[in-house]
């Protein structure tokens, strides 16, 4: 039997235990069932889970139990990532704190304390995974820098070294002076900032910059071809005054570069510090001079102020701006986006560095004679890659159109050190270093995205013909959250479409962002951060994993707070107490209620069943169909929502109240308990095996079960039904009446006499102590009413509310409501309203109003009534 409680940190660790030594989550590569993969997104190598990390395991886990229990050969492919970066960070401020710095560990010893920090992290991280009840298979568990991935990394590298897509060259790049590394553009954060814009006296022009002290060596001025005001001075130099004395100026047209109608209608540009005007000294072939090193201190170009950094030389150079008459005015309250380095929130610098890049628009044989930005659009398009939800297909192709060549070196130790060596003078890309003496390998490491871009295949032995890789590749579902889409998901598509000729996975689902009660994002600083760890040993896992996705529709943010989470774990308790009801309905009737005493389940007489019998089966063939359907098209929260309104209401709130007394049909109770227990088990893994588990007539676990097939039969669920909403109506008239809760009432009902056999039930359950059933009859005066479908619904107020008190309650509210009715109206009335409010608001106000309208009818009933 059942404990009389149910207590998840009792049992949710030997539970995980069981099903991990029986190997119910290792896929078989031999099987000939079809199969179904997902490679977990690796979490990074850096410490402790976090919702983002809790939500995809919750997710993802549903999606694979219900596979493996619908037939599959499913596999969930667990990893962790060296998170380059981020990791380098970590142990680098563990260090400082031991007053270490890594230059002087040297590379090695700074590496191998790199290695101790990530084997502690990574223990953490797998107990965490387990903790939330993931099935995935631990006996493939990779690393992003296992020597076997490190193969494939270099493999790829070097085919597109020499298909000509990665090149070394001087181009601007993110460069971050805290990490003394470049940075992917997604790699850059913005940040809203007021910060002073200056207007600077530019011989005949005026130009304006928020950043000063990068305009030492802007000799160009651009503008538009057809402005009057600076037509002679197009395709001219000219002699001006400027920070250092005297300059010659050259003036340039372009039509796209220069807008007429912004500022001055003129510009300067500074090509060593900025992306577009990197882009235009190279159309117009001009010299690059950089103002600002690597470190974010100024170079000599800069005189007097060489050796500053950058805020430094900011304030002492608008003053010898001031002095040279050059500084024309200054907007103080001028609001900017300001780029910042995602990992440590340094600004960004925009500057010239000779770094390794992927070209993006070169044109490959591998991709039939496409770039890879043109292939990686082409799969989402064409509907290789479908992305749930598709309205992040228009800002996948905004990211791919506008995608620039992704540098991938980065000044750091951490990492995949890039496979080239270099020898006076030659260069030598491979997986070893040349033969002989005198080979240096580069440096630098690789981006963090460039390893796991090949997370799909190279986990499945790639570049080998594996049999893992040919059975489970590509993947079946990504799924992720919408803010990595482009650091991750895309390269994913780039480089795997690349590499293997094939998609990396047929679908992407993107989750949300996890926000607070009052829908804020959580953060340290705002101290409403929630920590998953402890949310399960506070309330077991399968309630968090509820909270968690009932609710939470794909690419939309969701909210999450503890009283909710509560709740879910009241359903978890709701399911095990209707467990333990329908085990003791076994032993009062005088039939084996443990695991031992029945070694084949009851199967329900279909000759034999009541009225209510077939109302639960029929109810459970339909949310048995719908709820697979659900979880097959990817809708998880509405299969959630189904189950969960089984469950609670169909099954606890009204069956088992029908069935009670000589009315038990000990099989079908059993049916339908076994039958939920399978379908809640990818949803909430760990309570439903623990019942399985103590459930008479059940062997083995609940895991490796099949999923449930509808019984077969017609069930008229009609009857019974009506039954049911004629005990909600008279609960509702109650409420609406103010009769307390446990005062018995008389109720008289007009039609559908048929219906007497369940005369008792609705006495119970609706608390009447006195029921007249009739054919038809005249309205009852002083009497609330209601109809429902058929029948007629009477319930005489005499003695049971004081009627003048409750006609003034009502009256009042009716006027209040009234008012109300009257405000909407006007505003929908309103044309401008209307037409220029968005449709969704116009609608909502529309649906108040119907609301309201139908509550004002509903209370002059109850006038009336009265």
């Amino acid at each position: 039997m059942l404990d009389k409680a149910y207590d998840a940190k009792k049992y949710e660790d030997a539970i995980y235990k069981r099903w991990e030594e029986s190997d119910a989550f290792k896929a078989n590569v031999d099987s000939d069932k079809p199969s179904f993969t997902i490679s977990m997104p690796p979490p990074n190598a850096t410490g402790t889970l976090h919702l983002g990390h809790a939500i995809m395991l919750a997710l993802e886990d549903i999606l694979i139990r219900h596979r493996r229990m619908k037939g599959y050969e499913a596999l969930w492919l667990p990893g962790t990532d060296h998170a380059a970066i981020a990791t380098q960070n970590k142990v680098e401020k563990i260090l400082a704190e031991e007053g270490i710095d890594r230059e002087q560990l040297g590379r090695e010893s700074f590496l191998n304390r790199v290695r101790e920090y990530v084997a502690n992290s990574q223990d953490i991280i797998r107990n965490q995974v387990r903790k939330m009840g993931s099935s995935c298979d631990w006996s493939r568990e990779r690393y992003t820098l296992d020597d076997d991935l490190n193969y494939a990394v270099n493999e790829v590298f070097s085919r597109m070294h020499k298909d000509g897509l990665i090149y070394r060259g001087h181009r601007i790049v993110n460069w971050c002076t805290r990490c003394g590394s470049t940075l992917a553009d997604d790699e850059v954060e913005y940040v809203e900032v007021q910060a002073p814009f200056y207007y600077l006296k530019y011989g005949p022009v005026t130009i304006g910059t928020a950043r000063p002290e990068t305009k030492f060596a802007d000799k160009v001025v651009i503008v538009h071809p057809d402005d009057k005001r600076y037509k002679k001075y197009i395709g001219k130099e000219m002699e001006i005054d400027w920070i250092d004395g005297k300059i010659k100026a050259k003036f340039i047209a372009d039509a796209e570069a220069a807008d007429m109608e912004m500022g001055s209608g003129a510009m300067t540009i500074t090509p060593a510090h900025s992306f577009v005007d990197f882009d235009l000294a190279k159309k117009y072939k001009l010299e690059v001079l950089p103002i600002i090193d690597t470190e974010g201190k100024m170079l000599p170009i800069a005189g007097e102020f060489a050796g500053m950094d950058v805020l430094e030389c900011r304030e002492k150079l608008v003053k010898k701006l001031k002095k040279l008459g050059l500084l024309e005015r200054v907007d103080e309250n001028y609001s900017h986006n300001l780029s910042v380095c995602y990992r440590c929130n340094t600004p960004v610098e925009p500057l010239v560095s000779e770094q390794w890049f992927i070209d993006v628009n070169k044109k490959v044989k591998a991709l039939g004679g496409k770039s890879i930005k043109e292939r990686s659009v082409e799969v989402i398009k064409d509907g290789e890659i479908e992305i749930i939800p598709s309205r992040f297909d228009k800002i996948y192709f905004h990211w791919m159109e506008n995608l620039r060549d992704w540098c991938i070196s980065r000044q750091i130790w951490w990492g995949h050190r890039i496979p080239v060596w270099y020898k006076d003078g030659e260069i030598h890309v491979g997986h070893d270093a040349p033969k002989g003496q005198g080979w240096r390998q580069d440096d630098d490491t690789l981006d963090t995205w460039f390893s796991s871009a090949l997370w799909t295949f190279s986990t499945l032995g790639w570049p080998k013909e594996t049999p893992d890789f040919k059975k489970f590749h590509p993947t079946s579902v990504m799924e992720t959250g919408y803010d990595i889409l482009f650091f991750w998901v895309a390269r994913m598509i780039i480089m795997t479409t690349y590499a293997t000729g094939t998609i990396p996975f047929e679908k992407v689902y993107l989750h949300g962002l996890i926000r607070d009660k009052e829908g804020r994002k959580m953060s340290k600083s705002l101290g409403n951060g929630i920590d998953p760890i402890e949310m399960i040993d506070k309330f077991g896992a399968d309630a968090l994993r509820m909270s968690m996705v009932i609710g939470n529709t794909p690419g939309n943010d969701m909210r999450l707070y503890e009283e909710k989470i509560m709740g879910y774990r009241n359903f978890t308790n709701k399911l095990w107490n209707a467990s333990r009801f329908v085990i003791g309905i076994f032993e009062e009737k005088g039939l084996p209620a443990d695991r031992q005493g029945i070694t084949k389940a009851p199967k329900p007489d279909l000759g034999k069943l009541t009225a209510a019998d077939e109302w639960i089966l029929g109810k459970l063939n339909t949310v048995i169909s719908a709820a697979d359907e659900a979880l097959t098209g990817f809708r998880i929260s509405e299969a959630g929502q189904l189950l969960y309104d089984f469950l609670w209401n169909d099954f606890c709130d009204w069956y088992l109240e029908l069935s009670k007394g000589d009315k038990q049909n000990p099989a079908v109770l059993y049916h339908t308990l076994a039958t939920t227990l399978k379908l809640l088990h990818p949803i909430t893994p760990f309570v439903t095996e623990q019942i399985w588990a103590e459930l008479p007539g059940t062997s083995g676990m609940l895991i490796t079960e099949q999923y449930p097939e509808p019984i077969k039969g017609d069930f008229d669920a009609g009857s019974i039904g009506l039954v049911i909403e004629l005990i909600g109506a008279i609960r509702r008239m109650r409420a609406e009446n103010k009769i307390e809760p446990a005062q018995k009432i008389a109720v008289t009902l007009y039609g559908r006499k048929d219906l007497e056999g369940s005369k008792e039930d609705i006495m119970r359950l609706a608390r009447v102590s006195e029921l007249t059933w009739k054919d038809s009859g005249k309205k009852l005066s002083g009497a609330a009413a209601d109809v429902v479908k058929d029948v007629q619904i009477f319930i005489p107020l005499e003695g049971l509310v004081d009627t003048e008190k409750e006609k003034a309650r009502l009256q009042k509210e009716i006027e209040q409501l009234g008012k109300y009715i009257a405000g909407l109206s006007a505003k929908l009335a309103n044309k401008n309203f209307v037409q220029n409010a968005p449709a969704a608001v116009v609608e909502a106000e529309r649906q108040k109003l119907s609301e309201a309208e139908a509550r004002m009818k509903q209370m002059k009933g109850q006038v009336g009534n009265l």
